[in-house]
């Protein structure tokens, strides 16, 4: 499994979020909403440190992660992270790992 994450998606973490060199974020399931990987469950994020990491990216400094009791969500899938200025909004894809 991999974190992939676009050039806008990681200018808005930087601006609106406030995410600098330094900085960890973890992406997580949340109970409620719905994703084409499980229904039920969105996705979250927070920033905060790892503690059992099993799936990381870093871009200028950042450290984008996954952790292992979170795994089971994404259900073989890469995490796709974009932003679409015209929504003002983040999606996420979900794509098949081979």
């Amino acid at each position: 499994m991999k974190i992939v994450i676009s050039e806008s998606a990681l200018e808005w973490f930087k601006n609106d979020i406030g995410l600098s060199a330094g900085d960890q974020l973890r992406f997580y399931s949340k109970i409620y909403g719905s994703s084409p990987v499980q229904q039920g469950y969105s996705l979250a994020f927070a920033k905060e440190d790892p503690i059992n990491m099993v799936v990381s990216t870093v871009l200028e400094g950042i450290l984008f992660f996954i952790e292992d009791n979170d795994l089971w969500y994404f259900d073989g899938h890469d995490l796709h992270v974009d932003y679409h200025k015209q929504e003002d909004d983040l999606e996420y894809t979900y794509v098949k790992n081979s």
